[in-house]
């Protein structure tokens, strides 16, 4: 009668290391170029603007209590609105307008680049919530977060292991400090 109620339970955990593991492969190149450069690239931040959009529009119109999803909305938002504040603050200011732009980057970032993908996991699965065991959330939420804080030290680390021809070869510039060397 075990091995019964064990085929279950590993079905509902496949579609969480799938989660898992594509959570990850989303985090893991933001985090190595803030290592590696300093900054996370517009591309990134982009792709962050258009998945916050859709699941924005998704939240709008899904059949579900209009508190929850008015606060679900704004967080989505605040990719779009450091995009639009990228066209109203000029760059050449130092002023409070680029401090309140720097300030909703970064929360653009941290906030927004978990909570899209939380919002994107619920469309795809939406019974995940119910479906899934506390602790296998958050041995996804652990597993991410680690693998972003490993590709961020790497990036840190990246002369130890890449060369600025490995930089080269893939396309991208080389970041400051890194080993020189064909790759």
């Amino acid at each position: 009668m075990a091995e019964a109620s064990a085929v279950p339970q590993r079905r509902r955990d496949v579609p969480a290391g799938v989660i898992m593991v594509g959570m990850s492969a989303i985090a893991w190149w933001p985090a190595f170029s803030l290592g590696a450069w300093g900054e996370i690239f517009f591309d990134d931040l982009l792709a962050l603007w258009a998945a916050s959009t859709a699941a924005f529009v998704f939240v709008l119109v899904e059949r579900k209590p209009v508190g929850g999803r008015l606060v679900r909305a704004f967080l989505l938002l605040l990719p779009s609105l450091w995009l639009v504040l990228n066209f109203v603050v000029d760059d050449d200011t130092q002023d409070l307008g680029i401090a309140i732009l720097d300030l909703i980057g970064i929360a653009a970032v941290l906030v927004g680049i978990p909570f899209t993908l939380w919002v994107l996991v619920r469309i795809v699965w939406p019974d995940f919530a119910a479906e899934t065991r506390r602790g296998t959330k958050w041995l996804i939420v652990l597993v991410v977060l680690g693998v972003a804080i490993v590709s961020f030290v790497l990036g840190l680390n990246q002369e130890h292991f890449l060369t600025c021809g490995d930089f080269a070869i893939s396309g991208n510039s080389a970041p400051p400090g890194c080993t020189p060397g064909e790759g």
